[in-house]
């Protein structure tokens, strides 16, 4: 049996959850609105997996941790700021925790 906690079967599960969720961006309506959400749909996956992955990060060696963390620091800046051009006449509060929480993973292992 499979240990819900093991990355073995989590990431598996996390790309399964993406995969789907990229797959159903395609019926978004051709509309403002739909092109807006489609566009975010990269953005809101990389900072998902961004924040996953940092709550990971003791499995790395510590002497590539460093990079990762710029990395990480890196793609949660160049993501939220793209999902912050797309919804900023319109805010929306789920977007708006993603990036707080991908925020809030790389403040936590600075």
């Amino acid at each position: 049996m499979s240990n819900p906690g093991d990355p073995n079967t989590t990431w598996p599960a996390l790309l399964a959850h993406w995969l789907t969720f990229a797959k159903a961006s395609i019926a978004f309506p051709p509309t403002a609105e739909g092109d807006r959400l489609r566009a975010a749909v990269p953005s809101i996956i990389n900072l998902q997996a961004v924040t996953f992955a940092l709550a990971e990060l003791h499995l790395i060696a510590p002497a590539d941790r460093p990079a990762a963390i710029d990395r990480a620091g890196h793609l949660v800046a160049q993501h939220a700021e793209l999902l912050g051009r797309l919804f900023e006449n319109d805010p929306n509060p789920e977007i708006a925790s993603l990036i707080a929480d991908a925020r809030a993973a790389v403040t936590a292992v600075r």
